[in-house]
């Protein structure tokens, strides 16, 4: 690969390397399901991804009757997440493309690194199972500096960038939590529209955005 114009790139999980809600929405659907409430069709929970999982049990709830209150919502929240954790490799995985453009990167000397809201632990799960792992030499999650610090806050890409050895650096993200990231962050972004926007993707505010992962390296390339 020719010079890469970014030392270090920073990549979202859910919606941006892995179609995740082949998972996700067996997961939310079986926490409806113990309050009564009627599943959700995997289109619909694609458009509630996002922020993390608390985030998208609030959205499903929305969607589908209202909130409930606070402790039966930490109950079933944990019910959500236990689901989850058990079956996160099921179906999910990696966007077409998406291996061999992090293979040609690691290739090129570009460091990567992961910052997703996705607690650390199943991530690195996750990652495991789709032999994924190596690829990256950071990876933080939502509750590794703590949820406070968690995206759209900047402090993951921040740590992640110093711990590839600093230089100039590219988020790639699917939503408004990774663009606002990214801008705190006061680095450039790219957004794929593969994943689960939050809003129109021309409304994300990112610099550029790409369709497929075979068109990523020249995208980044033209920022």
């Amino acid at each position: 690969m020719s010079k890469f114009p970014f030392d270090i790139v920073l990549f979202d999980l859910d919606g941006t390397l892995v179609d995740s809600a082949r998972d996700l929405c067996p997961a939310v659907n079986h926490a409806l399901t113990r309050i009564g409430r009627d599943p959700v069709s995997e289109g619909t929970s694609r458009t509630l991804i996002g922020g993390g999982t608390d985030m998208m049990l609030t959205r499903a709830l929305e969607a589908t009757g209202g909130m409930i209150g606070d402790d039966e919502y930490c109950e079933l929240s944990q019910t959500l997440l236990d689901f989850y954790w058990d079956n996160l490799a099921v179906h999910t995985v990696p966007y077409p493309g998406c291996e061999d453009a992090l293979a040609q990167l690691r290739e090129g000397g570009v460091s990567l690194a992961l910052c997703t809201n996705k607690s650390e632990k199943p991530a690195r799960e996750l990652l495991d199972a789709l032999a994924m792992t190596a690829h990256f030499d950071a990876i933080y999650g939502g509750d590794t500096l703590g949820r406070e610090n968690a995206k759209p806050a900047p402090d993951m890409l921040h740590a992640a960038i110093a711990d590839c050895g600093g230089g100039r650096a590219l988020m790639v993200g699917d939503t408004t939590y990774d663009v606002r990231a990214a801008r705190a962050a006061s680095v450039p972004v790219l957004t794929f529209t593969g994943g689960y926007a939050d809003v129109a993707h021309g409304d994300l505010g990112s610099d550029a955005h790409f369709a497929a992962w075979h068109g990523f390296v020249d995208a980044a390339r033209a920022l």
